[in-house]
């Protein structure tokens, strides 16, 4: 009987022991499934060009300051200045995530055979806040598209809306062949003003509002883009490569709905969003002007279409593009409403 009193204590401490370990395994394991959990949650970086002397507020620093890019799940990695002129490319080599510049810069980049598409509306133009200007002294003796004739026209950058904005205004107005009937001139945008008022130039391309240029007092403005297309002129829409878009489309309609809701709550909210960039930025908030953004960050197809038909008049594309080849909505939840 003695035997099998210590038999069956046995068979008990051997089961405690097994228990024990059991519990200890499973406890030490389970900060190794928390971290498993910590990591999935860890959020998908986008790589985008850092904004440079901005003129109208950033949507990705107001974004950010919101925190509505992280509670998509985002996080925005800034990876130093890009020209505009470069973004495309950049964003094909892989070097950016995502671009944004004026439509045209999307038309012409996809024109020449780069797999990129829009998927986010960002600025468009209202009349008291166009998205560029042209700009004269106040004693010029422009007054009128005819007077551009012959003229010096200022611009920052070869064949953006800098450029095409003042040949489409002037053929508007019954001017035919515009653009062999100025001279361009090139320079930086903040030299525009001084060159300007020393005669170097007619007339001055600017991203500025009529109010910035009412207040200041020594210059007038001579059109906008609105008065060349009221409200379809002006778009700025963000794309991505066509395989980080095949690649990663959860993280594109992410991003797309941050877009959407920092754009209304800028528009709703001017001048805080000019605050949030100009401390951001490290600028004067007197050098920034109120921004109009597209609301739900919706394309539309009435502003790819303009210019589409707009630089193929110009040479500037190939015949034949479509405005499905541009962009699409299919990553905005507000498009389905």
């Amino acid at each position: 009987m003695r035997i099998k009193r210590d038999n069956t204590r046995f068979v008990v401490f051997v089961t405690v022991m097994l228990y024990l370990l059991f519990v200890s395994g499973c406890s030490k394991n389970q900060p190794a499934t928390a971290n498993t959990d910590n990591a999935a949650k860890q959020p998908d970086i986008i790589r985008v060009a850092t904004p440079s002397a901005p003129t109208s507020p950033s949507i990705y620093y107001v974004g950010e300051e919101l925190g509505y890019f992280s509670e998509q799940g985002i996080k925005i990695e800034y990876a130093g200045v890009v020209p505009s002129t470069q973004l495309v490319a950049s964003v094909v080599a892989g070097k950016l995530d995502v671009g944004g510049a004026h439509i045209n810069r999307t038309i012409a980049g996809i024109s020449a055979g780069a797999r990129i598409k829009a998927v986010a509306a960002n600025t468009e133009t209202t009349q008291t806040i166009p998205h560029m200007i042209g700009v004269v002294t106040k004693n010029s003796p422009l007054k009128s598209a005819k007077d551009m004739v012959g003229k010096k026209i200022g611009i920052p950058l070869i064949g953006g809306c800098n450029e095409y904005t003042p040949y489409a205004f002037m053929k508007k107005n019954g001017i035919e062949d515009p653009k062999s009937k100025v001279e361009i001139i090139v320079m930086p945008e903040s030299q525009l003003d001084q060159a300007l008022r020393q005669g170097e130039i007619d007339l001055a391309m600017l991203h500025k509002t009529p109010d910035f240029i009412k207040e200041r007092g020594e210059f007038t403005v001579l059109f906008s883009d609105y008065d060349v297309w009221e409200t379809i002129g002006g778009a700025t829409p963000a794309y991505f490569s066509e395989k980080f878009i095949k690649e990663k489309p959860d993280v594109v309609r992410r991003f797309v709905a941050a877009v959407a809701k920092t754009n209304n709550w800028a528009n709703a909210n001017p001048e805080k969003a000019i605050e949030i960039t100009a401390k951001r930025a490290n600028v004067d908030p007197k050098t920034i002007k109120p921004g109009y953004y597209a609301k739900d960050a919706l394309i539309l197809n009435e502003t790819v279409t303009v210019w589409i038909g707009l630089l193929t008049d110009f040479g500037e594309i190939k015949a034949g593009i479509k405005p499905e080849q541009i962009y699409t909505n299919e990553f905005n939840p507000n498009a389905r409403k």
